[in-house]
This record gives C-alpha cells, sequence and structure tokens, in this order.
C-alpha cells in the first residue's frame, strides 16, 4: 500500500482542489484534517470529533484575467501596430474603418483634418491624402484597396476573422423595446 500513495498524489490534489472550487462557488469554508486512520482529508463538511489537526480555510476569490483578443490578434498587434490615417472622406474612409472593424482588429485612428496629424502624415507619405493604413513601421497601403489592406494584415498575421464572442448574441434595440412592452401588465 505505501507505494501507491505516491501515485494518488496527483489525485489527492486535485480532490482538494475540486473541494476548493466548491467552497468558493458556494461561499463554504475548506476542512483539513487527518482522521483516525492517519489520512490527510480535505472537505467542505465539518470533520468529526475524532479528527485531529484541524484546519479551516477560507478559499478567496479567484479571479482569472482574460482578453477579448486572441492571442494571434495580440501578437500580431505588439510586433505590428495598425494606425489608420483618415477623415470624414465618405465611402473610401468607411469602407477602410469597415475592414478592419470586420476582421477584428486594433487600430489608432488619426484624424488628419488636425494640423499636427496632417504634418504627421505628410512626413510619412510625402502626401495628405486619406485613407492610408499603416502596419507596422513598413507596411504602408495609400488609398482604400480592400486586397491591398488584407495582404498587408495577412502578411502581419492578423487573423481574417474576428474573435468570436462568448455569451447570448447582441439584441437590437427593437428586439430589447419590444421585450420590455410584454413584460409590461
Amino acid at each position: 500500500m505505501p507505494a501507491r500513495l505516491p501515485a494518488l498524489a496527483p489525485l489527492l490534489g486535485a480532490l482538494a482542489l475540486s473541494f476548493a472550487a466548491g467552497a468558493h462557488a458556494q461561499g463554504r469554508e475548506v476542512y483539513r484534517y487527518v482522521d483516525p486512520d492517519g489520512r490527510v482529508v480535505y472537505s467542505d463538511r465539518a470533520p468529526g470529533s475524532e479528527a485531529r489537526d484541524v484546519q479551516t480555510k477560507r478559499i478567496q476569490s479567484n479571479t482569472i484575467q482574460t482578453s477579448e483578443a486572441p492571442i494571434a490578434v495580440q501578437v500580431a498587434s505588439q510586433r505590428y501596430p495598425v494606425t489608420l490615417y483618415t477623415f470624414p472622406c465618405g465611402d473610401a474612409c468607411d469602407s477602410a474603418t469597415a475592414l478592419l472593424n470586420r476582421r477584428g482588429v486594433p487600430f489608432e485612428t488619426v484624424n488628419v483634418e488636425e494640423a499636427k496629424n496632417a504634418e504627421r502624415l505628410q512626413q510619412l507619405t510625402g502626401e495628405t491624402l486619406a485613407p492610408v493604413l499603416q502596419v507596422g513601421d513598413r507596411l504602408l497601403a495609400k488609398g482604400f484597396n480592400e486586397a491591398r489592406w488584407n495582404a498587408l494584415l495577412d502578411e502581419a498575421g492578423y487573423p481574417k476573422t474576428p474573435p468570436r464572442r462568448s455569451g447570448p448574441p447582441a439584441r437590437t434595440a427593437g428586439e430589447a423595446t419590444a421585450d420590455a412592452r410584454r413584460a409590461q401588465p
């Protein structure tokens, strides 16, 4: 039997964690004690009077921080940050913004109507025409061309589709209004 104890250690650890997770979810305490046979026990139930070395553990909240962006987007945006030089120029600028949003690409928008931003664009491209897509410090596309912009984003490693979101689908304002009307007496 003693030879089997090391093999059981991972199982006992997992069991202890599951008890701890259950206790946290229900807001209860976890008990660690030694039973009459000398075994260490973890439980969410209070031990009997025969238990020795009883320790009460209060599990603190456990938060896992997550990011909305998948790892591929995070890596690409660190290596090749995207900047969109634009102004309210109509369909071209609207289509440029829509493409980046559709692909889920995080980007900085630089409004070239402001003098300092126009100067920044002038230094970058030698012109003040927009939209201009800058991917990293070397990849540049003047004017909106969806195929060219997609190629630049692909080359930088951005996913072709946006990340999937978990949870219920978004409701439109009309659906919310209809639900509110049905809920009224």
